[in-house]
């Protein structure tokens, strides 16, 4: 397994694995069903059996880790940006989507409550949540929010999920060994933070005490 994993890491140095990695990211706010998440994870893992950070050695290819968090957090705030632009010119046609959804309609009340609130964490704990990140980039633009209440906060929520899902399959390689159960184990952990983040929003809602659903 380790031997796969290094052949796969030998290709995280090319530039077109952050070309996948970020498009992914990007468009998975359109199509939640993308598993950018786990690409992020399968590459760290494998940048980490390349740098040797498996086998205990000092890793030498550190910049690629750093590459891949970027990457991924840059394409998670164009991803929320070009929603979020769709959706606060999306005029009338967009507004009767909402209207005719009980649930969109409520999440976007809410939503524009919590910003006016200064409560934007919503948006980080969201970003976590299985397709959260759509809805709360939609209702930020559908509500017309100001892009200085959603954008700083949607960078945090970025780059909190980028560091997060990287270090997963960095130091699950390191802990596990550069195989297909460190990066079974990192996935699971990476579910397990969004079934966490949907229980939260769901428990305690973003208005502070109220569900989303």
């Amino acid at each position: 397994m380790l031997e796969g994993f290094e052949d796969v890491g030998s290709l995280t140095a090319a530039p077109w694995i952050y070309g996948v990695v970020g498009l992914s990211v990007l468009l998975d706010v359109f199509l939640p069903v993308l598993p950018s998440g786990v690409l992020v994870i399968m590459a760290a893992t494998a940048a980490a059996a390349g740098s040797g950070a498996a086998t205990g050695r000092v890793p030498g290819e550190v910049p690629d880790i750093l590459a891949l968090t970027l990457c991924a957090a840059t394409a998670s705030v164009l991803g929320d940006l070009v929603a979020y632009r769709l959706a606060r010119r999306g005029g009338a046609r967009l507004d009767r989507a909402i209207a005719r959804s009980r649930r969109l309609t409520s999440a976007q009340e809410r939503l524009g409550t919590a910003l006016a609130r200064g409560g934007g964490a919503l948006v980080v704990l969201a970003r976590f949540a299985p397709a959260g990140r759509s809805l709360v980039s939609l209702g930020a633009g559908a509500t017309h929010r100001s892009a200085r209440d959603f954008l700083p906060w949607s960078a945090l929520a970025g780059l909190t999920w980028a560091v997060y899902s990287v270090a997963l399959g960095y130091f699950g390689a390191q802990w596990l060994g550069a195989t297909w159960l460190a990066t079974g184990v990192s996935v699971a952990a990476l579910f397990g933070a969004g079934a966490l983040a949907t229980y939260l929003m769901r428990r305690r809602g973003p208005a502070g005490g109220q569900p989303l659903a």
